[in-house]
């Protein structure tokens, strides 16, 4: 808007010449619009104009990703949601380097990437330097949704890429697996969302396998599991570390690779693979939205549809803020994409 506001200026002072402007009541009027921050909003037409196929590439991607490899669907939510649980919705999670959220122990594990750097360059390849990493993430993970039955909801766009990530920010702001109720709860609270919200966001956990580092402590050493689903954990688990680390088991026993409420049935039968899983269902404030979950699986659709919203919306660049990469994996920008919302 601030760059309107300047040709505007310019229009009234060749029309009305300079003096006779400053002598206007209207110069405290426009110096106080002058100081105003620019501060812009996410919109559900942003890419209309600048990129029309912008949402059709990215979707076409993902469904080639997921076609290729159900788990893919998986590994874009929870990308989405790596990303916005340190700095906000910004793509900083895809920057490489030594100190990046990237880099660091909390997202060993997280894959996927390849399929964000293949979305990107054919966005790039129809529209150079116009549309976000950070909203390709957004879109792809409702995509990803729906390509395995899930439910779908309205991306609001117009983030803008964050030019640093922090090792630091991501080994503090992310929950663990090893996570009880209330440390939950706490966790996501300080994201802005409640404890609905974060068992439904959890439930993004009836896609997707976990490896043995991360559930060898519950296989062979929790008293809220049920003992045939233990000794199947062990037997594809040694409970001697590294042996075995980075063996995989699903996080919904029945259906890994389809959205659906499968997995809160799974905690009810206390086959949580993760000790932050079985936390939601264990005699807890929670227990009772599980239960909601199991019996209406449209409810845990619709909440966490609504959910996904919240979160991909928390603390965006938007505006001047940030710039457009051109490539995901590097601070790069196309010149032009930097300056692109100077409006």
């Amino acid at each position: 808007m601030r760059l309107l506001f300047y040709l505007f200026l310019d229009k009234v002072l060749n029309n009305m010449g300079y003096q006779k402007f400053v002598g206007t009541a209207l110069v405290p009027i426009f110096l106080l619009l002058l100081s105003l921050p620019c501060k812009a909003q996410l919109s559900t037409t942003f890419y209309d104009t600048t990129c029309p196929t912008a949402l059709a590439t990215i979707n076409a991607s993902v469904v080639a990703a997921v076609q290729n490899n159900g788990r893919n669907a998986a590994l874009l939510i929870r990308l989405l949601f790596h990303d916005c649980f340190v700095q906000g919705c910004d793509a900083s999670l895809l920057l490489e380097g030594s100190g990046s959220e990237k880099a660091s122990p909390a997202n060993d594990g997280v894959l996927g990437y390849e399929i964000i750097d293949t979305a990107k360059a054919a966005v790039e390849s129809v529209c150079p330097g116009v549309v976000s990493c950070a909203d390709i993430l957004a879109v792809a993970a409702r995509d990803a949704s729906v390509a395995v039955s899930g439910p779908s909801w309205v991306v609001r766009l117009g983030r803008r890429d964050s030019p640093g990530s922090s090792a630091a920010e991501a080994a503090t702001d992310l929950p663990r697996g090893n996570f009880n109720l209330q440390q939950l709860i706490s966790n996501f609270q300080s994201k802005g969302l409640n404890e609905r919200e974060m068992v439904a966001l959890s439930g993004s956990h009836t896609l997707g396998q976990a490896r043995c580092v991360r559930f060898r402590e519950r296989a062979y050493n929790a008293t809220n599991i049920d003992p045939a689903f233990a000794t199947t954990l062990r037997a594809n688990c040694p409970q001697t570390p590294p042996n075995g680390d980075g063996n995989l088991e699903p996080l919904d026993l029945q259906t890994p690779n389809i959205f659906d409420n499968n997995y809160f049935e799974n905690l009810v039968a206390s086959r949580g693979l993760l000790i932050s899983d079985q936390a939601l269902f264990d005699g807890g404030s929670s227990d009772s939205i599980v239960t909601e979950y199991v019996n209406n699986p449209g409810t845990f659709d619709s909440d966490f549809a609504a959910a996904m919203v919240k979160m991909s919306e928390i603390t965006p660049l938007t505006g001047t803020s940030g710039s457009i990469r051109s490539v995901c994996t590097t601070s790069e920008t196309q010149a032009w994409g930097a300056t692109s919302w100077i409006m």
